[in-house]
């Protein structure tokens, strides 16, 4: 089954084909921002246009627009070519790519920007397994946790700032799909923001 594999929750831009777990074709690209006008081009220049018989979208958390972005986009294409969708967490994907490094640490902590001065951090287990829930943490809250293993965009900063431990610094690649076990896949991909929104309803008068 060919899997077409989309992650935007991030400042990377990020889409694969698997097949049987085998990378088909690929585009990852770090920009930032303009992740509304670059992901669609970037799937059609995949082989066979993207095409796929299953969709897997990463629902975050991480940037809110980037996340929503990502989820559409899955949803709009698996209803136009009638296939399934799934989704998964984008801190998962973030573990995945570094699934060796992980298994040899027994375990690591992923930390990721999280907006507004915070971090979102997630411990998993070697196998990739969450070892607890998502958080969205101060910086000097976050660095309490023991994890001696750090990955993920904010790694570098997080172990400057603990005095200790490992950083590796990456972000979300669709290709490391593969590695997720089968209990990181979400039946009906929804955004997950990790945090409260921003906005707050106003008080009744």
């Amino acid at each position: 089954m060919r899997h077409l594999v989309i992650d935007s929750a991030s400042e990377a831009c990020s889409v694969a084909l698997l097949d049987a777990g085998a990378i088909v074709d690929y585009r990852h690209e770090v920009i930032g921002r303009g992740h509304a006008e670059r992901l669609v081009p970037l799937i059609a220049e995949l082989a066979d246009g993207g095409r796929a018989d299953l969709i897997v979208a990463g629902c975050g958390p991480g940037s809110f627009a980037g996340v929503r972005i990502g989820v559409a986009a899955a949803r709009a294409l698996a209803l136009g070519w009638q296939v399934p969708v799934h989704g998964f967490s984008t801190l998962a994907l973030v573990a995945a790519t570094l699934a060796d490094e992980i298994a040899a640490a027994n375990g690591a902590l992923v930390v990721m920007e999280g907006g507004h001065g915070q971090w979102f951090v997630q411990p998993f287990a070697a196998d990739l397994t969450p070892r607890g829930d998502v958080r969205s943490l101060l910086p000097d809250d976050a660095v309490g946790l023991a994890d001696d293993l750090v990955v993920g965009n904010r790694a570098e900063p997080f172990v400057a700032r603990r005095g200790s431990g490992r950083a590796i610094a990456t972000l979300p690649d669709a290709r490391a799909f593969g590695r997720l076990p089968p209990s990181a896949l979400i039946d009906r991909p929804a955004p997950i923001y990790g945090r409260a929104p921003d906005a707050r309803p106003m008080a009744p008068t």
